[in-house]
């Protein structure tokens, strides 16, 4: 039985404990905003915080988490972090496809944790492990600044 808290709350999974864990978070759990883009963790889609730090789910064997604490999109988007970064996202017009933002949601959160006030090329480097095939990066870029600033105290 592997025991973690996610999105808050207690909760226990009884498979394999080599199952992956984004295989956990969308087929046992139903959260299927965390997404697969790779498979390899290079493209940033499944990411989550682990006690915190970003994280590729589709790296890590469900067993690993035992004892954490993981948070996905739709944990975040629950808080008021998570509703300052969304709105600015769409207020800034950094949402095309869709596929990648959770991930670059995720990332801006574990920057904003860590550094309140980022500039851009604190932003730049914190989502350099997510890849978004649809735009340049310069939106998102901007929807983060703009969270830091919009949100100041909530980090």
């Amino acid at each position: 039985m592997i025991e973690f808290v996610l999105n808050g709350r207690q909760v226990r999974f009884s498979g394999n404990p080599l199952t992956r864990l984004i295989d956990v978070l969308r087929e046992d759990f139903g959260l299927t905003g965390t997404k697969e883009g790779c498979g390899e963790g290079e493209c940033g889609a499944c990411s989550v915080l682990r006690n915190g730090k970003l994280t590729t789910s589709c790296l890590i064997p469900v067993g690993a988490v035992c004892g954490d604490e993981i948070v996905t999109i739709e944990g975040l988007r629950e808080t008021e972090q998570g509703k300052c970064l969304i709105d600015c996202f769409a207020e800034a017009g950094a949402v095309q496809c869709g596929f990648c933002i959770p991930g670059m949601v995720m990332a801006a959160q574990a920057l904003l944790l860590c550094n309140s006030h980022p500039d851009e090329d604190d932003v730049r480097l914190a989502i350099s492990g997510n890849i978004c095939r649809c735009t340049g990066y310069d939106l998102i870029v901007d929807a983060i600044i703009m969270a830091s600033e919009k949100g100041a105290g909530l980090w």
